[in-house]
């Protein structure tokens, strides 16, 4: 109340001090030109501005308290901060290996000997089966005493031509018979191997398809091999993502029917875009150490393709548009008032969203208060009552 007696004393003074100005009003003022007087009659407005406004304040405090059906509207805030934000696209793959083959005989016979069974693990190299050779063994013996006896003339027959004994014609003849008899020993013993079944890589016998005594011949598959320690997933990537979806990626890997999520990056991408679909592939090494990942299992791979070390998060329903499409949000702006501010609108701009928020670009910074709950129903400038403030 001191403070609004000073102003009516200070109008007083300033309308006394200006005469019969003071009661002219401010179109004849104008019209008179008279500055001193138009300056005092601005002064004499100012203060008097002052003075309603303080005694409007008053009255809104009054009626508040007085008021029991207050109709500030009643919302929740959020004051906003730095976060790390990643986004992640979620595509689908299959889990796959590249040492899951049937292994196929190179040869044609009864098979005679099975040396393994479904679940042996067996190691590279390890002979799995055996063809009857047709006795092509004996032929090899044959020919192994004959390359040696070749092989002796030869000998003998170089250290004549050594000594000027003999004709170079001899010396030549002999060494060709020996290189011939060598070959054709050498050629039969690669058709003998083909007549035993051997693992090409280390791992476990998941199927014996063709058992002991079958006649057997190329393309027809005798086991199925299978190593789960280079699994992989592998999935198509749309073409869009091309300069975010690179070797090294950070990836989520869940596995629906294992109810398990891994870790792991992206090994390999395509260099091809499919024409079809537009999509490249790309290889997600899928670590399984205990053997459980199994080929050709479903898996959903979510790669993070874009990442922010200091974003501002928002939720979705914050937002609105108005009829330009511009996006904004409510500020709650403090009006020094406990629990109430003011509704301020504020245009953003918006980036990537993952689950039910968004990333803010510009609009908002760390430490900005804006309304959620209730934001959708206030106003630009309306008085908000903050639950949690």
């Amino acid at each position: 109340m001191k403070k609004l007696i000073t102003l009516f004393i200070a109008t007083i003074v300033l309308v006394s001090c200006g005469g019969n100005d003071s009661n002219k009003s401010v179109e004849d003022l104008i019209n008179e030109g008279n500055l001193e007087a138009i300056r005092a009659k601005r002064s004499a407005i100012k203060i008097e501005e002052t003075a309603i406004k303080s005694q409007l304040k008053q009255l809104d405090d009054a009626i508040k308290k007085l008021d029991s059906t207050d109709n500030s509207a009643l919302v929740t805030t959020q004051q906003l901060k730095d976060t790390i934000f990643k986004h992640f696209i979620e595509i689908q793959g299959n889990v796959e290996t590249k040492q899951n083959v049937i292994i196929y005989p190179e040869y044609q016979g009864i098979l005679t000997q099975v040396f393994v069974k479904e679940g042996d693990r067996v190691r590279k190299g390890q002979q799995l089966a055996r063809i009857d050779d047709g006795g092509l063994s004996s032929q090899v013996s044959q020919l192994e005493v004959q390359a040696q006896l070749a092989k002796t003339t030869f000998e003998r027959q170089k250290r004549l031509w050594e000594q000027k004994i003999g004709s170079e014609i001899q010396y030549l003849q002999a060494k060709t018979n020996y290189e011939s008899a060598q070959n054709a020993v050498d050629q039969l013993k690669s058709q003998l191997g083909k007549t035993s079944i051997r693992a090409p890589f280390s791992g476990v016998i998941d199927d014996v398809i063709t058992d002991q005594g079958t006649v057997v011949s190329p393309g027809q598959g005798v086991f199925r091999i299978v190593n789960l320690k280079d699994m992989y997933i592998k999935a198509d990537v749309p073409e869009r993502f091309l300069s975010s979806v690179i070797p090294g990626k950070e990836v989520s890997i869940e596995i629906p029917m294992l109810a398990t999520t891994i870790e792991s990056t992206v090994r390999q991408t395509g260099n091809y875009i499919n024409p079809n679909n537009r999509s490249f592939s790309i290889e997600v090494d899928v670590p399984n150490k205990d053997g459980n990942v199994k080929p050709n299992l479903t898996a959903k791979v979510k790669i993070n393709d874009y990442s922010n070390e200091s974003a501002i998060l928002i939720p979705l329903n914050v937002i609105s548009e108005n009829s330009e499409n511009q996006q904004y949000v409510y500020k709650a702006d403090s009006n020094g008032e406990e629990n109430r501010a003011v509704a301020k609108r504020k245009i953003i701009k918006t980036g990537k969203t993952q689950g039910d928020y968004i990333e803010v670009l510009d609009g908002l910074a760390a430490g900005d208060v804006i309304i959620v709950e209730g934001a959708r129903s206030v106003k630009d400038g309306q008085e908000v009552k903050i639950l949690n403030y």
